[in-house]
């Protein structure tokens, strides 16, 4: 593979993405990549994103041992010692697979809000990101904002920062208030995004009262079931004997009757940030007018 195809492969934010022009600038000019040894550099500190053994990584791996790293990381020194790597935890972890010693990086000084940002920005738009980590990176960013008194329009800001529409960051910075267990079901498919949004509201201790009972459960929960739940919370009456009598009847009148709209096809009628709450809304309100037009039809 030649130098100018791999560089084309490499698919990482720019630096004007990540730190807006003046940054660049200052980059430009005091920004000196510098070898670190890999001992130095540690993780950041609430890093949402993990490193899967995947093509991409494989892709990596094969660059990197041809050419070396492209693109330096960025870091930034520690109080207690050594460097705290800001974007780069992959190339950190291909170089120590490949036995090299040292990684080239950028040495920023920024505070933990703006090292917060970047982390945020050099991550978000990599491929196969589970719904936990875009949930906790989105939250993160979202606090990061807040502190600079960006509360007001940070949601729109990160909107036009990532393309992603800002109700759907909105639900994923409420998905991150779910404990590992569910956001790991999430994760798994075993709990849909609306219904992790739903069971968000809940304690710490009604979220392991249902994490425990949903493992029982083969069935996914449903977002009636799930807004069921939340509403029960709210109401100061959910415990474990009135969760496990819901989940229980519940699993008896699926059995009765249960009908399954595929995402397919649902996708040819409802914009992709449409909620499932809105569409169950919106199917059943047809539904409804159908079956009036239905009953009076037979009066004629």
């Amino acid at each position: 593979m030649s130098r100018t195809k791999a560089l084309k492969n490499v698919k990482l934010t720019s630096f004007d993405d990540l730190f807006g022009g003046k940054v660049v600038e200052e980059t430009a000019e005091t920004g000196d990549v510098k070898e670190i040894p890999l001992s130095e550099l540690h993780e950041f500190h609430n890093h949402p994103f993990q490193v899967r053994s995947d093509e991409e990584l494989e892709e990596m791996i094969e660059s990197v041992r041809e050419h070396g790293v492209l693109v330096p990381g960025i870091v930034r020194k520690r109080e207690q010692g050594g460097y705290e790597i800001i974007a780069g935890h992959t190339r950190k972890h291909v170089c120590e697979m490949l036995g090299l010693e040292t990684m080239p990086v950028f040495v920023k000084e920024l505070n933990d809000d703006e090292a917060s940002m970047v982390m945020v920005d050099s991550n978000i738009q990599r491929e196969n990101i589970r719904p936990s980590e875009k949930a906790k990176a989105y939250k993160i960013k979202y606090d990061a904002m807040k502190n600079q008194g960006k509360a007001g329009n940070s949601l729109q800001m990160m909107s036009e920062e990532s393309g992603e529409n800002y109700k759907s960051i909105q639900r994923y910075i409420w998905l991150a208030r779910l404990n590992d267990d569910l956001l790991a079901l999430v994760d798994h498919k075993r709990l849909g995004l609306g219904q992790g949004v739903s069971l968000s509201v809940l304690t710490a201790e009604e979220q392991r009262m249902v994490y425990e009972a949903l493992c029982r459960y083969p069935k996914k929960l449903s977002t009636v079931q799930a807004n069921t739940i939340k509403q029960l919370s709210v109401d100061g009456k959910l415990d474990e004997e009135m969760l496990e009598r819901y989940l229980s009847s519940a699993q008896k009148q699926n059995r009765k009757k249960e009908i399954t709209l595929k995402n397919e096809r649902l996708a040819e009628y409802f914009e992709e940030e449409t909620t499932e709450e809105e569409m169950m809304n919106i199917i059943f309100g047809l539904l409804d007018t159908w079956k009036q037009k239905k009953g009076s039809g037979r009066n004629e």
